[in-house]
């Protein structure tokens, strides 16, 4: 490497670290901006705060568990079931902004919730369980609707000759009549069609007319009932139902009630479980509330209250994210002084190598939106360990060739280059069982391997470039190459 390629590069390093620095922690930045704009009038603007992400047991948040009743289920759909819960549970949280929710399946039907900086169990609740069941109907057949007028005009006619009697006399009157419930009932009746066979909602573009369609995909099983279901009902009516009530507000009122009644007419028989709702008058934002509700909507079992609540307060995961951090710095100011101890002048140099590492590795976390937990930071601090390995193998070789009589300059370089195969091997094992970890691992398990692999991927820019890079430039100064006490 030549003396001008090797300077830009300990510049770029240097640079990227200082941006990345202050991308992490803008506050020193931004104090000096505003100190700047207020001495010249000037408007310069400050860097945007993005705040870490934190998990429940840093930031505090609530934890549910809920028993999803599986009474209706066959034993041999029941796993499909919950898995299909679950992941409707977390489309629907994270609807509202809560970064991050964990869900997990507990036993055949328990499933837990963990929403990190939420403050109310209530709201959680609501969130979880405002619209608890969709379900879709069909119009009665000939023969129910003809039943149904029939006992309607003889409570009409029971009605008329009793108007001037009191209404408890009335309604004892009425009683009288062999199914007089169904003069009240709704022309709808439910079909086995509901949200637990509903893949996903969403919004598209008639392409004749521009005008908003709404896609409904079902599963496998939900495109073979939806077809029987469209083959009985050419040319009548299915009508939507959230928790019992109409998914929208067709009468424009302002409120979901009774008058509101959502009920597409089916044209012809639909197979393959895609269906197309179109011709209606919504506007994009109607269309868009719609596919919204009706994925909120599909939990395919209903849930009750939670036979679990609790709250765990932001004061716990100060403490716990306060003796982390103070843990990582106490560890990072150890492995500092080890690697001056025994390494001097290259264990200096690997520090402020570790120093950029840090950096980057903070600044990678905020960028990618990962959420931090403790099981996390100790993935991390691992890391360093991980890092400060790959640094150690460096200086050994880099010792071997010293004592072989070779300068400093070309010792740097062979030590590295020796070094690499065991490095490589390292970290590449250490991934693999990271990823292992991360797929068959539970919640936390996946957050402390996540942390591992990408703090064990940048280590090996740390290690092997960053490091490399400083000490070739130290090296370039003669004096200190050739005072050996610096490196042996």
């Amino acid at each position: 490497m030549t003396n001008k390629k090797l300077f830009l590069s300990f510049i770029s390093i240097v640079l990227l670290a200082v941006l990345v620095g202050f991308y992490s922690y803008p506050k020193p930045l931004n104090d000096l901006i505003g100190v700047v704009n207020k001495q010249f009038n000037w408007t310069i603007s400050e860097l945007k705060t993005n705040e870490y992400k934190l998990g429940l047991d840093l930031r505090g948040g609530v934890h549910l568990e809920y028993k999803a009743d599986l009474s209706s289920v066959p034993d041999k759909e029941k796993v499909q079931v919950m898995e299909g819960l679950r992941d409707v549970i977390e489309r629907r949280i994270n609807i509202f902004g809560v970064a991050e929710p964990i869900i997990q399946i507990y036993g055949q039907d328990r499933i837990a919730v963990e929403l990190p900086g939420v403050s109310s169990i209530e709201d959680a609740i609501k969130w979880i369980g405002q619209t608890p069941l969709l379900e879709f109907y069909e119009q009665k057949t000939d023969d129910e609707m003809k039943k149904m007028e029939d006992i309607a005009k003889k409570v009409q006619e029971v009605l008329d000759a009793n108007k001037d009697k009191d209404q408890e006399t009335i309604f004892a009157e009425v009683q009288k009549i062999p199914d007089w419930q169904l003069a009240y009932d709704s022309p709808f009746k439910k079909t086995e069609l509901t949200g637990r066979y509903l893949q996903k909602a969403s919004v598209d573009y008639n392409q004749m007319t521009y005008a908003p369609e709404i896609n409904l995909q079902f599963n496998d099983e939900g495109a073979k009932i939806f077809e029987k279901i469209t083959e009985r009902n050419v040319g009548k009516s299915i009508a939507i139902f959230l928790d019992g009530q109409s998914i929208v507000d067709t009468t424009g009122d302002g409120k979901i009630d009774g008058a509101d009644l959502y009920a597409p007419r089916v044209e012809q028989k639909i197979s393959g479980g895609k269906a197309v709702i179109s011709g209606g008058k919504e506007t994009l934002a109607d269309a868009k509330v719609l596919v919204q509700r009706l994925n909120q909507g599909a939990l395919p079992v209903p849930l009750g209250q939670p036979i679990v609540q609790q709250k765990i307060g932001p004061t716990l995961g100060a403490i716990s994210l306060n003796n982390a951090v103070q843990a990582g710095v106490v560890g990072f100011i150890l492995i500092v002084s080890f690697l001056i101890i025994f390494y001097r002048l290259p264990g200096l140099v690997a520090s402020f190598a570790l120093i950029v590492y840090v950096i980057l590795l903070m600044g990678l976390l905020k960028l990618v939106s990962v959420t931090l937990t403790l099981a996390g930071i100790g993935g991390l601090i691992l890391s360093i360990g991980i890092a400060v390995d790959a640094n150690i193998l460096i200086f050994s070789r880099l010792r071997e060739e010293l004592k072989a009589g070779k300068d400093v300059s070309t010792a740097i370089k062979e030590g590295a280059h020796r070094a690499w195969p065991s490095i490589r091997d390292g970290h590449f094992a250490t991934i693999v069982v990271a990823l292992i970890l991360y797929i068959f691992g539970t919640s936390f398990i996946k957050a402390f391997s996540f942390a591992l692999i990408l703090g064990i991927l940048i280590s090996l820019f740390s290690a092997v470039t960053v490091s490399n890079i400083f000490l070739t430039v130290v090296a370039k100064n003669k004096w200190i190459a050739k005072t050996k006490i610096f490196w042996s």
